[in-house]
């Protein structure tokens, strides 16, 4: 049998750190996201006899794990045992320690023994501790940014936040995120009322929604709405602005109706509003642009007027690029790169405006807690890169050559001239003015970072 260790020390209490990992979402939250995680089911959270079943595509074949916990003992321990799984035996043991009032410690042990025996421990022995020290090395790292900024805001209440769009790349981990730190999620969404996936349930094409449902929520985050990296066909493009403009408007009469009205609606809205300007900088007092995806921008925000007149404080989160291994534009790129295929897409000029997903979260987080944000939002990190400056930074990040570039005008064939000029092709050089200005503080601040952090090559 094997071990492996990971060892740690946090700036909170003992009861906090192991409350944060009984909270609901915290296997979401720390799932590696370069695998996709995929939760099957999850019942009866970390104490004696609760289980798991989770899917993760870490290779060609994806790979069901089976876990029983065991062995809880409150603010000291619990145990994850894989009943049926890719190993012979994995037992994954959580110790919590106090080392005073505000510092303790969380240490995560793994006893496991490889499947095939010898060939099993000749093969993949040195492969699976490199695996296990990637993994537990971006755990530890996003608890601890997690936990610095819950402290941040430790003097305010804990707040019920009704989200829109939680299943989605963004939205699970907004809501793990969340109510790890003790908030009170309200997931709204398609379908009927499913728990752990669908609180409220609404049909923005139909414009049904029971404020009722809504009564109590201190905050709304809407980010539901239809994918823009879908070709634009007639008809997607149609879904693109009515999936946003219609969703925003039912909403934000919905809100605007109730007897409580909540404190704050972050509505999604997107840095595509300034249209593509080249090489201008622009921040949130930017003239608008005049192309497809800037019209659709501002019909977004301008639905949202229903509940500015109504006294709610309304953000407008103008978001970037959001990188992150289990979804958006990075996902899209990683196979390509990593087979040593990528390249820069046109003449590589165009600027990127980025963000990491972990900073997204915080921003929004961030949003929800400062009561003098409101208005356009820019959702992106300081560092300002060029397209071609992206593809460098990954390549070295992934250790792999990038010298196959994407001609604009197959670019164009591939997904139609406007949507190529208006996405891919599209050079927007944002700045994060409101949010400099408030004093939020990006744990990824470059490309490379950032990069690194959310595909765990932290080094």
């Amino acid at each position: 049998m094997h071990e492996f260790t990971q060892r740690s020390r946090y700036p909170v209490s003992v009861e906090e750190l192991f409350a944060w990992h009984e909270r609901p979402s915290a296997f979401v939250r720390l799932s590696p996201p370069w695998d996709t995680p995929e939760v099957i089911s999850h019942t009866g959270g970390i104490r004696d006899g609760a289980r798991v079943v989770v899917r993760l595509h870490a290779g060609p074949v994806p790979t069901t794990w089976h876990i029983e916990h065991r062995d809880y003992i409150a603010n000291r321990q619990f145990r994850d045992v894989m009943t049926d799984g890719p190993f012979s035996q994995w037992v994954h043991t959580h110790y919590f320690e106090a080392e005073g009032a505000k510092s303790s410690v969380l240490e995560d042990h793994i006893a496991y023994t490889l499947p095939l025996g010898a060939v099993g421990d000749v093969v993949g022995k040195d492969f699976a501790h490199h695996t296990m020290a990637r993994v537990f090395k971006y755990r530890h790292a996003l608890l601890a940014g997690d936990l610095d900024r819950h402290a941040q805001f430790a003097d305010r209440p804990r707040l019920r936040v009704a989200i829109t769009g939680a299943t989605g790349f963004i939205g699970r981990q907004l809501a793990a995120f969340l109510s790890t730190g003790g908030h009170d999620v309200v997931r709204i969404g398609r379908g009927p009322v499913a728990p752990g996936v669908t609180d409220v349930s609404w049909n923005p094409d139909r414009g049904e929604l029971d404020p009722r449902a809504l009564e109590g929520v201190d905050a709304v985050v809407h980010l539901a709405g239809a994918s823009i990296a879908e070709r634009w066909t007639s008809a997607h493009r149609a879904a693109i602005k009515s999936s946003r403009v219609e969703g925003t408007s039912l909403l934000a009469h919905a809100l605007a109706q109730l007897s409580r009205k909540p404190r704050v609606l972050l509505s999604g809205s997107a840095i595509g509003i300034y249209g593509a300007q080249r090489d201008e900088l622009l921040d949130e007092s930017s003239a608008l642009g005049t192309d497809y995806l800037a019209e659709v921008g501002r019909a977004w925000e301008a639905a949202t007027e229903p509940a500015s007149r109504a006294g709610i404080r309304v953000v407008h989160l103008r978001t970037g690029i959001v990188q992150g291994a289990a979804g958006g534009a990075l996902a899209k790129q990683l196979p390509l790169f990593r087979m040593g295929v990528g390249g820069p897409l046109g003449d590589g000029k165009q600027w990127l405006s980025s963000i990491a997903l972990d900073d997204h979260i915080g921003a929004m987080h961030f949003c929800l807690m400062t009561d003098t944000i409101h208005g356009p939002v820019n959702l992106v990190a300081p560092e300002l890169v060029t397209n071609a400056e992206f593809t460098e930074t990954l390549a070295r990040v992934l250790e792999r050559p990038a010298i196959v570039p994407a001609p604009a005008f197959a670019l164009r064939l591939a997904l139609g001239r406007e949507m190529a000029d208006s996405t891919v092709l599209a050079s927007q050089r944002v700045v994060p003015g409101a949010l400099e200005r408030a004093g939020f503080v990006w744990r990824h601040p470059t490309l490379e970072r950032m990069l690194r952090f959310e595909l765990g090559l932290l080094g």
